[in-house]
C-alpha cells in the first residue's frame, strides 16, 4: 500500500534563486542538494514535515502566470499556517509578493496567494476553527 507523499515538483528557471526564496523568504529548510550526472537534485521542506518540494530546473514559462488571478487559479503548492495573518506580515517584510494587501477570510479559514520568482503560485492557508486536520 502507498504510505506517504514523498515529493512534489515545482519548475524553476534558476535553482539557486528558488532556493533563496523558499528558504530565506518562506522559511523552509533545504533538505537535499545533490549534483549528479543528471543535474542538480534540490529539495526543500517545512521543518518537521516529511514532504519535500523538488525545485526542478526547467525553461521559462513552465510555471503558471505570475499575474494576479484571485479566486480563479489555486497554487500548485499549498502551505498551511497556524496564524496566517502574523506569518503574512513576516513574509511580506521578507519581500514575498502577494496578490492581495492582506489575507482574507473564506469558508474554510483564512487565505492569501503568493508568487515565487518563476511565477509559481503558492496558496497560503489557515484552517477554520471548526476544521480539524483529520477532516477530509
Amino acid at each position: 500500500m502507498l504510505t506517504n507523499i514523498m515529493y512534489v515538483t515545482l519548475y524553476v528557471t534558476d535553482q539557486e534563486r528558488a532556493l533563496g526564496f523558499y528558504t530565506e523568504k518562506l522559511g523552509l529548510e533545504k533538505r537535499v542538494d545533490f549534483s549528479g550526472p543528471d543535474g542538480r537534485f534540490l529539495t526543500v521542506g517545512v521543518p518537521g514535515n516529511p514532504l519535500e518540494i523538488i525545485l526542478w530546473p526547467h525553461a521559462a514559462s513552465s510555471g503558471q502566470p505570475a499575474g494576479p488571478q484571485p479566486d480563479s487559479t489555486p497554487g500548485p503548492l499549498f502551505l498551511e499556517s497556524d496564524d496566517l495573518r502574523a506569518d503574512f506580515k513576516v513574509l511580506r517584510d521578507r519581500g514575498v509578493t502577494f496578490d492581495q494587501p492582506e489575507p482574507e477570510d473564506y469558508g474554510f479559514g483564512v487565505r492569501v496567494e503568493a508568487v515565487d520568482p518563476d511565477g509559481n503560485r503558492i496558496s497560503l492557508r489557515q484552517r477554520a476553527d471548526w476544521q480539524s486536520r483529520d477532516d477530509g
